[in-house]
C-alpha cells in the first residue's frame, strides 16, 4: 500500500486531505453533526451563492463508514489512474467529476426533497474516476492485455452493482454518484495514454488485480 501512494502521490495527497477533514470534523463536534458538516462545507439547498460547497463537502464524510469505504475506493481507483495517466490528469477528473457529483447532489436530491438535508463525501469523484477509466479502456478494448481486460470487466461490474445498491438504499445520494459517473464518462473519451515505463506498467497491473469496492 505505501509503495503505491509513494508513486501515486496526488492519491496520497486526496487521502491526506480527506482524513485531515475527518479529523476536523470530530474534533468540532462529530462528524455526524450537522451543524458542524453545515459548517465545513456540506451541500445544502439551496447554495444560495455558496459554490464553494461543491469542492468543500468532497473532502467531508458522514460518519467513520463513509470515510472508511470511499477513502479505499480512492486508494484502489486513483492509485490506477495516476499510474496509468498521470496526476495532472487525475486532478482534472477528481474535482470536475466531484463537482458534477456535487452538482446533481444539490439539484435532484436535495432540492427534490421536502425536507431540508444536507449531502458530502468523496464518491462523486470516485465515480467520476470509475466512469474515466471505463470509456478509457472501451474505446482500446480490441488493444488491451488480458489483464486490462479483466480491470474493465471488473469496472463494469462494480459500476452496475453501485447502480443497484444506489437505486435500492435510501440512504444512499444517487444522485451524486450517477453525476460523477456521467461525467466521467465523457471525460474518459478525452484520454490518452501517456508513454508506458516497464515499473509503472507492473505496479499497474498489480493493482488491477485487486476488485474495487463499492462506495
Amino acid at each position: 500500500m505505501l509503495a503505491l501512494l509513494r508513486r501515486a502521490r496526488l492519491t496520497a495527497a486526496l487521502l491526506a486531505v480527506i482524513g485531515l477533514g475527518f479529523i476536523a470534523e470530530t474534533l468540532l463536534g462529530g462528524s455526524t453533526d450537522p451543524r458542524v458538516l453545515v459548517g465545513l462545507g456540506a451541500n445544502v439547498a439551496p447554495l444560495d451563492g455558496a459554490y464553494w460547497r461543491l469542492v468543500a463537502s468532497m473532502f467531508l464524510h458522514i460518519g467513520l463508514l463513509h470515510l472508511v469505504v470511499n477513502a479505499w475506493a480512492l486508494y484502489q481507483l486513483g492509485g490506477l489512474f495516476e499510474l496509468w495517466l498521470g496526476p495532472g490528469r487525475l486532478a482534472v477528473v477528481f474535482f470536475v467529476t466531484g463537482v458534477a457529483g456535487s452538482w446533481a447532489s444539490v439539484v435532484f436530491t436535495l432540492a427534490g426533497s421536502d425536507e431540508r438535508g444536507l449531502s458530502a463525501g468523496a464518491s462523486g469523484a470516485i465515480f467520476g474516476i470509475l466512469g474515466a477509466l471505463i470509456t478509457f479502456l472501451a474505446k482500446r478494448r480490441e488493444h488491451l492485455t488480458p489483464a486490462a481486460k479483466g480491470l474493465l470487466l471488473q469496472l463494469l461490474f462494480w459500476a452496475g452493482l453501485n447502480v443497484f445498491l444506489g437505486m435500492s438504499v435510501a440512504a444512499i445520494d444517487n444522485s451524486a454518484h450517477m453525476g460523477g459517473f456521467a461525467a466521467g464518462l465523457l471525460l474518459g473519451a478525452f484520454l490518452k495514454p501517456l508513454p508506458r515505463h516497464r515499473h509503472v506498467e507492473e505496479a499497474a497491473m498489480r493493482q488491477a488485480a485487486e476488485a474495487p469496492p463499492a462506495s
